[in-house]
């Protein structure tokens, strides 16, 4: 297995938490927002809804950003971008000031996906995994903790005061961005406007992508669903919880948050589909366990740390799997993946209220259980084409002898061969394979070269 990613990737998951984690934070003390704004408890619920909608517009026009941009100064300014939502928002005293704050702050915390890109271009390949994951496990701190710390802030120092708080941790990260990340700006092939115009037309180009976001969306609609889900019937009798109780069930997502790091080694080591297949089927198990119903509060929390680490580790998998596509256009990749993936968890949420009521808690846990099942089904069949060698959009296999995700060792019998360093897991040469030339089912063979070659 790879070991453990050095470099700027533990200030990126640092950064990617703390930004994201602005999006959740003012959850417990909407209450109070509402009060000191003079707002209803209805339209209060609007600001996490604005916060939504700049995140989506950040993945859908300042992601594809890290395609052109140097990193240090991207991840620098949109640092700089979210601390003067936060400030602003900290200085609002009516709805209107503080929506457009929290659409500048959702639009400023898409940054994590931001990072996750770089984290993934900074290391070597056989790393990438590795380092998406720990980013993605930043990322699973940031919304398991923040409404935790955003409450105890918020008790402590009042809402406006932690909204400060947090403005301050964020002007922190964009220093050590702008110390430690790199200033080499990509080459870019085409205008920004191209870039963005021809982000539908990447879904059409790529089939790795599409199911990358078929199963992805899957799976996080089963996610936000079942979350939601869970706190509509827990609120109604004959549970009747209250919301600091009903809070207690997020503790599950510790156990995502602990695998996150072991599933990044395996998808270096495997591949990254072999990691979401087997998350899907630990989720999947997570579903079954909701499906006996909510009686019993130790079988609810097993599932739901089931369903929370199966998802998790999924997703840092499926967006190695983006970023091996072309890591040239990852940020607009991420950016098209993104999109659609939270519009599937917004479906989700918007689909629990209505399934509890029409067929409870029994309608909405199968509804999770099929929309996982059928999400670890489409990798597994993927992974399956893509052994016969179908997969025409994945760089590790276009015009090489040799399957993707290899052990690095050195080949022993030929020297002139050019892939000499690469194994499969079965311990022969991708491309001598004994002494004798050989490809992978459906690839072409990539004849000996030279020993000049530089490797």
């Amino acid at each position: 297995m790879s070991g453990p990613p050095r470099g700027p990737v533990p200030l990126l998951a640092c950064t990617a938490g703390i930004a994201l984690a602005n999006n959740y934070a003012i959850q417990p003390a909407l209450g109070d927002v509402a009060r000191d704004t003079g707002t209803s408890a209805a339209a209060i619920g609007l600001v996490t809804t604005a916060a939504l909608v700049g995140c989506i517009a950040g993945f859908a026009f300042l992601l594809p950003l890290a395609d052109r941009a140097a990193p240090r100064r991207l991840v620098t300014g949109q640092l700089a971008m979210l601390a003067s939502g936060l400030l602003l928002a900290a200085a609002a005293r009516g709805l209107w000031l503080l929506l457009a704050a929290y659409v500048i702050i959702g639009a400023g915390a898409s940054v994590s996906a931001q990072s996750s890109t770089i984290a993934g271009r900074t290391v070597p390949q056989e790393r990438r995994g590795t380092a998406v994951a720990l980013v993605a496990a930043g990322m699973s701190a940031g919304i398991l903790l923040s409404r935790l710390v955003g409450g105890a802030l918020a008790h402590a120092l009042g809402w406006r005061g932690m909204l400060l708080a947090f403005a301050g941790l964020v002007l922190v990260c964009a220093a050590g961005a702008w110390l430690r990340l790199p200033d080499h700006r990509p080459a870019p092939t085409h205008s920004y406007l191209a870039t963005l115009t021809a982000l539908p037309g990447l879904l059409r180009r790529y089939r790795a992508l599409r199911h990358a976001v078929a199963a992805g969306s899957l799976w996080y609609f089963a996610f936000s669903l079942g979350w939601v889900a869970l706190t509509v019937r827990l609120a109604q009798p004959p549970y009747g919880l209250d919301a600091a109780a009903i809070g207690l069930y997020s503790l599950a997502g510790a156990l995502g948050f602990a695998a996150l790091p072991v599933a990044g080694r395996l998808g270096d080591c495997f591949g990254p589909r072999a990691v979401i297949c087997t998350s899907m089927s630990t989720a999947a198990a997570g579903a079954a366990l909701l499906c006996t119903g909510l009686d019993h509060p130790a079988v609810t929390a097993a599932g739901l740390a089931l369903v929370d680490a199966g998802c998790f580790t999924a997703q840092a998998a499926n967006q190695a799997r983006i970023l091996a596509i072309d890591p040239h256009r990852g940020g607009s990749l991420s950016g098209v993946y993104l999109l659609l993936y939270f519009l599937a968890g917004v479906a989700g949420s918007a689909l629990a209220a209505p399934l509890i009521t029409v067929g409870g808690w029994p309608a909405a846990s199968g509804a999770v259980l099929g929309a996982l099942l059928l999400s670890g089904f489409l990798a597994l069949r993927r992974d399956m084409g893509e052994t016969r060698g179908r997969d025409e959009a994945s760089p590790a296999w276009r015009g090489h002898g040799r399957p993707p995700y290899l052990r690095r060792r050195r080949c022993e019998r030929i020297a002139a061969c050019r892939y000499m360093d690469q194994l499969t897991r079965r311990g022969r040469c991708s491309t001598c394979r004994g002494g004798q030339p050989w490809s992978w089912p459906g690839i072409p063979t990539v004849k000996a070269e030279s020993p000049s070659v530089p490797f």
